[in-house]
This record gives C-alpha cells, sequence and structure tokens, in this order.
C-alpha cells in the first residue's frame, strides 16, 4: 500500500506525464564519487495537502549512508546552514529543526542504505513555498565522514483547489443507502476533519437529522441514511478542515427515486352532452408515465393521444406529473370506470374513476290499457335515467296523484287500481321528476264491459204492422242484429245511440205473427248476448175502439192548426171579432143541444166552426 502510495504521489510532480509514460526529467550533481539526483523542474503542491521531493543519491566505495538531512533556504545562499534543517534522520538532532516542520516531513523510505532521500512534507502551507537542499552524511571503515550538497528542489505551494470526492449511489426512496466523502490529496499527515451538512431550498445549512450514521476513517467518512422524497433536490455538503484553517468542501445534489400523491382530479358526474375532463397526477422522480384507459369514442385534446388496443383507447402522457383525459359532449355510453396508471420504474400504481353522466329519456308506459270491468288496472311506468327520477301518476282533469312513487327513487312506479268499473275509463299521466326538468307521457285507459239487453226491450203488432224495439249497452258500443230480418226483404230499421247505449227498431209487415220467434242479438269484441223477446198486441185494438183513438189523435191535430191559422188570417181584425161573437151565440145553441162536453169530437167541433168550416155531426 505504501509503495502505491508512493509511485502515485511521485507522478503528481509537473513534468510527468504518468498516463503517456514519457520519461522523467532528472537533475543529477556529483562530488567525487557521490552523486545526488533530484527532479528538474518545479514542483507544485496545494495548502492543506502534501508534497514528495524526490531524491536518489549515489555513494563510494566502502562508504555507508548514516544520515540524511534536509534543508530549506533561499538564494543567494550557496549553502545552507543548521538554521535552515527541516528534517533530520538522526532524532538526536531534532532540536535543529525548525518549529513549524517538526513531525510534517519525513522519508518515504526510513532505510538510507536503499539510497532513497525522498521526502513527503504534510500539511502544506503557502508558506512551505522554497529552494529544498539535501545533505548525506556516509562513513567508511575507517571511520571517515563525507556528505554532499546537490542542487536545490524548488516547491510552490499555492492555495487550495482540489475538492473532496462525494459517491452518491442511485438513491431509492425507503431502502438504506450510504454515501461516501473522500477528502483530496493522498497523504496529508494528520486526520482532516471531514462534516456532512445539507440545505434545503430557501435553507441556511444545517446538520443532517434523522435515521443518519456518519463515520470517518482517516481520509474519507460515509453517511448512510434512509432517503425519503423530502431529501430529493436537497443539497448535500461534504466539506474537509485540514490543520492551518484551510478547508475544502464539495456540494452534491440528491435525486432519490420516489413517487406519492397519486390522485384523480375532476367532476366524476356531468350532465350529457356537457365535457368530462379527468386528471391524474403524481409526484415522483423520475417523472412517471401516465396512462388513462377507457372504451369510449373521444377527442385528442391536451396533448393526449389515443392508441386502440383490443377496443381499449390509451390515453397517454409521456414524461409528466399529470395526465388529463377530456370527452367532449358526453353520452350515457360514456358512463362506466376509467383507469388512470402511473408506470414508475418498475412498479404501476393504479386509481379507478367511476364516471356517472346525468340524463333522462322519455318515460315509457307498460301494461294493459284496456281491461275489463271489475278486473285490476295495472301500469308500470319507467324512466331511464341518472339519479333515478321521482315518479307520480294522475288521471287527466284531477290534480290528486294517485300515485306519489316510492320514499327511494327507483325510476319505476306502478299504479294498480282493483275492481275497476266504467268511471275509471280515461287518460292516465305518469309524471318523472328528474332534478330540475319535468318529463311526462300518458296512456288512455279504457274499461270495458259484456253487452246486455235492457228488459225494456219488446215487441208489438198494430194493424198487421210489426214494431220491435231493442236496447242493449255495453262497451265497447255493441251492434244489434235482427236474425228474423233475413227471411223478409220490406223492413227498416232505425238505429239510434246514446253514451254507451244502442236503441234499434225494426218495423216490418206481418199477416199471422203466431208462432213468430223475435229475437235480438247484441254484439261486441268482448262477446255476445241474445234475447227472445216476447210480442205485445195492442190494447186499444183489443177493446174495439179505434175510432176513439183516431178521434183523439184528430183532435189535437186540428186544435194545433187552428191555433196556426188563426193566427195569421184573423190578425185580430174587427170582422173577425163580430164572426166570433156570433158563431159564439150559435155555439151556444148548439151546447144546448146535449152534447157531451167529455166528447173529443166537441172539441173539433166548436174549432172548426171557429174557423168558419161548419161540422155537421
Amino acid at each position: 500500500m505504501f509503495v502505491l502510495i508512493w509511485a502515485t504521489l511521485l507522478f503528481s510532480v509537473r513534468g510527468i506525464d504518468a498516463v503517456t509514460g514519457e520519461s522523467v526529467k532528472r537533475l543529477q550533481s556529483c562530488y567525487s564519487e557521490f552523486c545526488i539526483t533530484l527532479i528538474e523542474g518545479e514542483i507544485t503542491a496545494e495548502a492543506g495537502l502534501c508534497v514528495v521531493i524526490p531524491c536518489f543519491f549515489t555513494t563510494g566505495n566502502g562508504f555507508t549512508p548514516q544520515y540524511v538531512v534536509w534543508y530549506k533556504c533561499e538564494p543567494p545562499k550557496g549553502r545552507c546552514g543548521d538554521a535552515d534543517v527541516i528534517f533530520h534522520t538522526n532524532e538526536n538532532n531534532n532540536n535543529k529543526v525548525q518549529a513549524e516542520f517538526l513531525g510534517r516531513v519525513s522519508l518515504l523510505e526510513p532505510d538510507v542504505s536503499q539510497k532513497n532521500c525522498s521526502i513527503i512534507i504534510n500539511e502544506l502551507t503557502e508558506s512551505d513555498s522554497g529552494k529544498y537542499q539535501v545533505r548525506v552524511n556516509s562513513v567508511n571503515y575507517w571511520g571517515q565522514e563525507r556528505s554532499t550538497f546537490s542542487t536545490r528542489a524548488t516547491v510552490s505551494v499555492k492555495g487550495l483547489t482540489q475538492k473532496p470526492s462525494v459517491l452518491i449511489p442511485p438513491l431509492t426512496e425507503g431502502q438504506q443507502t450510504t454515501l461516501t466523502c473522500t477528502a483530496p490529496g493522498l497523504c496529508s499527515g494528520s486526520h482532516p476533519e471531514i462534516t456532512w451538512t445539507w440545505r434545503e431550498a430557501g435553507e441556511k445549512d444545517s446538520y443532517i437529522t434523522g435515521n443518519i450514521t456518519a463515520v470517518t476513517q482517516g481520509r474519507s467518512s460515509t453517511l448512510t441514511f434512509n432517503p425519503s422524497a423530502e431529501h430529493h433536490g436537497t443539497n448535500v455538503t461534504c466539506k474537509v478542515n485540514f490543520t492551518s484553517n484551510i478547508s475544502t468542501d464539495e456540494t452534491a445534489t440528491l435525486n432519490v427515486a420516489y413517487v406519492k400523491d397519486f390522485r384523480t382530479t375532476g367532476t366524476t358526474i356531468v350532465k350529457e352532452g356537457e365535457t368530462l375532463n379527468l386528471t391524474c397526477s403524481v409526484e415522483s422522480f423520475p417523472p412517471s408515465l401516465i396512462t388513462w384507459t377507457t372504451s369510449s369514442e373521444t377527442n385528442r385534446q391536451n396533448g393526449t393521444e389515443r392508441n386502440r388496443q383490443n377496443n381499449t383507447e390509451l390515453f397517454m402522457q409521456r414524461e409528466s406529473e399529470t395526465g388529463t383525459l377530456s370527452i367532449s359532449n358526453v353520452t350515457t355510453d360514456n358512463s362506466g370506470k376509467y383507469i388512470c396508471r402511473a408506470k414508475h420504474l418498475n412498479i404501476t400504481l393504479v386509481k379507478i374513476v367511476d364516471v356517472k353522466v346525468i340524463y333522462v329519456k322519455k318515460p315509457v308506459i307498460t301494461g294493459r290499457t284496456t281491461v275489463e270491468e271489475g278486473d285490476a288496472l295495472s301500469l308500470t311506468c319507467s324512466v331511464e335515467s341518472f339519479p333515478p327520477s321521482h315518479i307520480t301518476w294522475t288521471v287527466l282533469g284531477s290534480n290528486k296523484k294517485l300515485y306519489n312513487g316510492p320514499e327511494k327513487d327507483t325510476g319505476s312506479a306502478t299504479l294498480v287500481l282493483p275492481n275497476v268499473t266504467t268511471e275509471v275509463s280515461g287518460q292516465y299521466i305518469c309524471t318523472a321528476q328528474h332534478l330540475d326538468k319535468t318529463v311526462a307521457t300518458y296512456a288512455d285507459v279504457t274499461v270495458t264491459w259484456f253487452s246486455k239487453i235492457l228488459n225494456n226491450s219488446g215487441c208489438e203488432v198494430q194493424s198487421g204492422v210489426l214494431t220491435c224495439v231493442c236496447i242493449s249497452e255495453g262497451f265497447p258500443l255493441p251492434t244489434i242484429e235482427w236474425p228474423l230480418l233475413k227471411n223478409h226483404t220490406e223492413y227498416s230499421v232505425i238505429t239510434t245511440v246514446s253514451n254507451h247505449t244502442v236503441n234499434s227498431t225494426a218495423t216490418l209487415t206481418v199477416k199471422d205473427h203466431s208462432g213468430t220467434s223475435i229475437e235480438c242479438v247484441s254484439s261486441s269484441g268482448n262477446g255476445e248476448a241474445r234475447e227472445t223477446i216476447n210480442i205485445r198486441k195492442n190494447t186499444l185494438e183489443q177493446k174495439g175502439t179505434p175510432l176513439r183513438l183516431v178521434s183523439w189523435l184528430g183532435v189535437v191535430i186540428a186544435f194545433l192548426l187552428g191555433v196556426l191559422l188563426s193566427a195569421l188570417l184573423c190578425g185580430l181584425t174587427t170582422k173577425c171579432h163580430r164572426k166570433i161573437r156570433k158563431i159564439s151565440r150559435n155555439l151556444d145553441e148548439t151546447l144546448e143541444m146535449g152534447t157531451s162536453p167529455e166528447d173529443p169530437l166537441v172539441f173539433l167541433f166548436i174549432l172548426l166552426n171557429i174557423l168558419g168550416s161548419p161540422v155537421v155531426v
């Protein structure tokens, strides 16, 4: 190890090229058989470090090297004296060594018999610059002593410019690591003091705290700690303090591989037609690769690019702390899960976002809208929406809510009306309240019932004319048929309708109605009703007084005609008045003849006489 250090120091002398291996220029000085060899030229060094002055010698036959003495003196002194001693191999002569050099100078090879007089001067200061001279004392067998002075070596000490060497391995958050700081130079006599400090942005220097272990051995120091994201970007300084208040330092920036604060932002509930913006962000070093995965069609925006792979679109943001997914004019198809992945070194972080699109579609009514009387009406109104809509049922013409929906909106509500009657028929309205929007639809409900023939239906024969009336009601409105008419060619049928009632009157001439079967058939879409109608004879015809019926009809007709003609012909004229009085006298005389006032013919007689038409009875 010593040989390696010695060789390294030796090649640090100016003019020596350790890479190319060019020969070193040497300066040799001889006296008789004694020769001293030094390095030609100036030897440079830096304060706080060390310098090696290479030196070799040879002696005459029979002489053995005994002491090596080094001096520092400046021209024009030809030969240095005892006051200039900086090193003496004989420790008994240490009292002659200058105080400022005591303990700082030593031979590279302590065994002087090796004829190596090279010295190393540690803990240099700029005042150590100057000329250095060497003397070798030798003795022979007879005790004769010889000394040789050589030419001088020149040393130039400049201010310290070398920096400590700071070795930083790759840093990963949470994984223990060790930093190494090595002092510059290889030959400092005493061990320098090495300290570690760090600086965060905008802060003053401070000692590193936490789980940190600093160990200094000789010329190097190690710092062991667990790096975190807080250490990333901070500056670590290794400072080396030499003697004589000489110091140097080196600052390095810590780059810690970490990832944190992985999150997604943005509104995950959007209205149909709006724009969905989702941002995925992560703080990391080195920057993470962020991708969004979705199966929806979107637009390329915000520096993202889209690749379709297995029906999946990939939104990629390279070397950034954020990745933005933007989908314009969203529809219900854009609802679903969106996945953000942040790939950092050999790990992948995943966040899943559930996107909901607010929308509402037109309500749909299902169920039978035509039901039979006595059955149950069941109608279901469904509205596809998010969030679920609140549904109410009403009937047209009434503000009363038939159904107000469940306590928790489900987007569906069923209206049930048991044992319905015809009054239930009408227009039923389903209203869906979705946030601040209202949508509605309706269904026309019809209640049907079986047609039936009413009891007041019947047939009557008068003067050979058969008149039959069949009255039926039902819904839908029934139709009435007369099977009897299939066997006749001359007949008439009159049909009238009122609400849900049909009145059919059939008239035909029959000579003999005995044995005639009169059947009325009422039919509708939900069935038919049949009934045989009894034939009734006219009561007046059975008593043989048809004239009385005619008389009463004639009286009524004559009376009405008389009133009309009287208004038109008489006009309240005087002549009419006289004639009325005259007729009145004649009428009085006529009444005295004993005509019964209860006879309808009397009224006809009076009326015609008033009109000037005498009647003979």
